[in-house]
């Protein structure tokens, strides 16, 4: 928690006046007993209803001003605590933005969604409750303490007693709780993960009829969690009752005290109810000390939580290159020149080579990709076809490196994709991925994701070119159509189109689409890829599908097989000597008598 608080920095002077305040509303507190006692020996024993109504008064501007101050208080904790909250998030979120796809993949959603949720609220909890009542509700006991030896040494020797029984029963209590706590929201992590999985994959769920054995898995984790919730609210609801035991004999013992006291003539009877006054103080106190350890228990909690996830560094290191600082100024793909290199500016032949690559995921038992050798060259149309689970995403998600190889190395215009800055490769290299993501927005707004500054004119021809026009013109407000969040107010199709679409505003060098056409009709894909085919500047094309017919007119055609390229060649070339090729093409096109494909 203490790293966290770095995030307070920008309200010193809230964390400052909170506790303040605080302070002076328990300085005006203490100071009612002794009021209450000049009334009982003054004002009632004396017989003085002057006296009496002035102190009276005096306790009524005491309330007053104290709730002032409690006020004031109040609202310095809240906007610290608040604008602490929000500021871990957005450092918690830039973080989590910066890790790496592996760093990602290993932490989980569900435990991300959780850091930036839950744990952060708490967190914000434990920072209010701190600022309001940590330092109020031991100045008050121990304030309480002192008082009392100024009326009566021998009966404020119970306080003696009485304050560190009870500081061992809420302090025993916290340390046994803490640990326990941890486990609480790591079985929320179990939990959320279980809901979201359900939630996401419900029409799977459904279709095969596995909602019992679903709700009972749920039911499973939520009865450990609610088991285990149960224990730890167990252990801290015997803070109360033990507290008040110990508070309610101490005061029974001060009464004896008091009464043997007042007997003696040594103290007055307002006395005595000055020092049971401050017996009930602490015991309030300590109530809400106890309840404030709880809260600060389960923040400290959830902070160290949080701070593992900040403490986790991205395996990725990304080099600054001078191309960084004119990243973004290349023109759109339909401005005129597409912004693509000649061969001869780059001096290379080759826009792409895999060099012996290899590929193995963290806590991987082997390889995903083993010893991928290839060369592109700039404006060609590559094709990446394969079973399921062979391989084809890993390899592409190596060109954007959103991993990095394990073995050999992925090299762009001669140069190791790793001596690239971040900018200036995603500049280069854009991604429409198998799963098409949209975002809640305007299509305008998603498109020029693709690049910021495009203007409406290039991001039409970027529709049309994706074959998006039609629908798009059919939407209420065009570019200004309302898309909402995931984009389920559009067809799958139309999901996919855009996406392409917006890769194609950002004009990139290298354009990888991964399986991003499999919701189009033959026709239409046909359409995107004669379209793609046709704009300007030597783009270079990767085609990642199941669909032979997709990739059949490709420059050369990479076939995988269990992380292996078995083969490299053209459609013919491939059709008459790889039998994995051969496989799935006539799986989609069966073979005629003659022996081809009909």
């Amino acid at each position: 928690m203490r790293k966290l608080l770095v995030y307070l920095k920008h309200y010193k002077k809230e964390t400052v006046l909170a506790p303040l305040f605080k302070m002076l509303e328990a300085c005006f507190e203490l100071f009612v007993p002794l009021v209450m006692a000049a009334i009982i020996d003054k004002g009632i024993g004396g017989a003085d209803t002057g006296f009496a109504l002035r102190m009276g008064g005096l306790l009524v501007a005491l309330g007053v001003i104290g709730l002032g101050c409690s006020i004031t208080a109040q609202y310095y904790a809240a906007k610290a605590a608040v604008g602490f909250a929000t500021e871990l998030k957005h450092a918690l979120f830039e973080h989590l933005q910066g890790l790496s796809y592996t760093e990602i993949d290993t932490l989980g959603t569900s435990t991300m969604i959780t850091r930036m949720t839950a744990d952060v609220n708490q967190a914000q909890n434990g920072v209010n409750m701190v600022l309001r009542l940590f330092l109020r509700s031991p100045f008050i006991v121990f304030g309480a303490m002192v008082m009392a030896f100024t009326i009566d040494v021998r009966a404020a020797l119970i306080f003696v007693v009485t304050i560190p029984l009870l500081s061992v029963v809420v302090f025993g209590i916290m340390m046994l709780t803490m640990p326990l706590y941890k486990k609480v929201q790591s079985g929320l992590d179990s939990v959320l993960s279980a809901t979201r999985e359900n939630l996401t994959g419900a029409r799977v769920i459904r279709a095969f009829n596995k909602e019992r054995e679903e709700i009972g898995a749920f039911e499973e984790k939520t009865a450990a969690l609610a088991h285990m919730q149960l224990f730890v609210g167990k252990l801290s609801a015997l803070t109360n009752p033990v507290t008040y035991i110990i508070v309610n004999v101490a005061t029974m013992v001060l009464l004896y005290t008091g009464a043997v006291r007042v007997d003696e003539g040594t103290i007055t009877q307002g006395q005595v109810v000055a020092l049971v006054n401050y017996m009930s103080q602490i015991l309030v106190e300590l109530v809400k000390l106890a309840n404030l350890i709880i809260t600060i228990t389960k923040a400290l909690a959830c902070a160290n939580r949080i701070q593992a996830v900040f403490e986790i560094r991205s395996g990725m290191v990304w080099r600054e290159s001078p191309a960084e600082q004119t990243a973004g100024q290349s023109g759109s793909p339909f401005a005129g020149d597409g912004g693509a290199q000649s061969e001869g500016e780059t001096g290379q032949p080759y826009i792409l080579e895999f060099d012996h690559v290899g590929l193995t995921y963290a806590g991987a038992g082997g390889e995903t990709l083993t010893n991928i050798d290839f060369r592109v060259k700039r404006g060609q149309t590559v094709g990446i076809i394969g079973g399921t689970g062979s391989g084809k995403t890993s390899l592409v998600n190596l060109i954007p490196r959103f991993y990095d190889a394990t073995v050999g190395s992925v090299r762009i215009d001669g140069r190791d994709v790793r001596e690239y800055g971040k900018e200036e490769l995603r500049e280069k290299v854009r991604v429409v991925p198998q799963r098409a993501v949209l975002f809640q927005g305007t299509i305008r707004e998603n498109l020029r994701w693709g690049r910021k500054d495009a203007t409406d004119e290039e991001l039409w021809r970027a529709i049309k070119t994706a074959q998006a026009g039609e629908f798009v013109e059919q939407k209420p407000g065009k570019l200004d159509f309302a898309i909402t969040q995931d984009g389920k107010n559009l067809s799958g199709g139309q999901r996919q189109r855009l996406t392409i679409a917006r890769a194609l505003v950002g004009d990139p060098e290298i354009l990888i689409m991964d399986d991003s056409t499999s919701a189009l009709d033959y026709a239409t894909d046909a359409a995107l890829r004669r379209a793609i085919h046709g704009m300007e500047g030597d783009r270079t094309v990767f085609i990642v599908s199941q669909r032979t017919a997709s990739i059949r007119f490709a420059d050369q055609i990479i076939v995988l097989d269990d992380g292996e390229a078995v083969d490299i060649g053209t459609h013919d070339e491939l059709l008459a000597r790889c039998g994995v090729y051969q496989e799935i093409y006539y799986s989609q096109y069966p073979k005629t008598e003659g022996g081809t494909a009909s």
